[in-house]
């Protein structure tokens, strides 16, 4: 079996700027088309470099603005990509959302808009995913190393992402038989803007501690593993990759 990624095609989920922004552009470097998804009109700049970049890389490439908490989007997305390229067989997740904030704190807005973003979009992914995805495809969702983590103030976030272990595993069973893996990549904090938003710069110290060399996790820590698992890392399905400096493991 061939693991070249050189002509494949790839949808790439926030793909536009941090850790999917590395995805897209590590991606393209392989000879992959990539369809960069963004959401926020701020992105679209971000987008535009993402896609730029891929396309200096020798490659096709294209954008796609939308909100994936409606499954119709998702739909557009994919459509996005197969009429671009003629077909997809890598889909990547990065979206997410964090919020920190007590338990007795959080509204019902804020859980509904976490759960949206965390679960339900990453649901509908893996299910459009499922029904457009080559054979022999890779599905891969970043999760959160708080999966494996006894800790305050994350209950939406690492609650959001914990059902998407059990979508994965789910995925991986249904769509073995096609000889598409699926799989998740739990980071460890990053140090992206994503995280700074939420914690104190004593927090950040402490996070920093919990790991290898006294540092948080590096996007360029994550993207090799997205790349593996998209090519020689085929027969690993249905699994949680915890690439965390040994923040938390289980």
């Amino acid at each position: 079996m061939t693991h070249s990624l050189q002509g494949k095609s790839a949808v790439v989920a926030a793909g536009a700027k941090n850790l999917g922004g590395l995805i897209s552009t590590r991606l393209a470097e392989e000879g992959v088309n990539v369809a960069v998804h963004y959401n926020s009109d701020s992105t679209e700049a971000d987008a535009d470099r993402t896609v730029d970049a891929a396309r200096a890389a020798g490659v096709e490439a294209v954008k796609f603005q939308g909100d994936l908490t409606r499954p119709a989007n998702i739909v557009k997305l994919f459509d996005t990509a197969v009429d671009a390229f003629g077909g997809v067989d890598i889909a990547v997740n990065t979206v997410g959302k964090v919020l920190r904030k007590p338990i007795v704190e959080t509204t019902e807005d804020e859980y509904d808009s976490m759960f949206g973003i965390n679960s339900k979009a990453a649901y509908f992914f893996i299910q459009e995913a499922g029904k457009r995805i080559n054979d022999d495809g890779k599905v891969i969702t970043i999760v959160t190393a708080l999966l494996a983590a006894l800790t305050d103030g994350y209950s939406t976030y690492a609650g959001g992402k914990s059902p998407v272990e059990h979508f994965t595993r789910a995925a991986a069973k249904e769509f073995g038989v096609r000889g598409i893996s699926v799989n998740n990549i739990a980071p460890g904090p990053m140090d992206t803007p994503f995280f700074y938003g939420q914690e104190t710069p004593e927090r950040v110290e402490f996070h920093k501690s919990q790991a290898l060399k006294n540092q948080l996790t590096q996007i360029e820590d994550i993207a090799p593993i997205v790349r593996f698992l998209a090519s020689e890392g085929w027969w690993i399905t249905g699994q949680t990759i915890f690439a965390n400096g040994g923040y938390t493991t289980r």
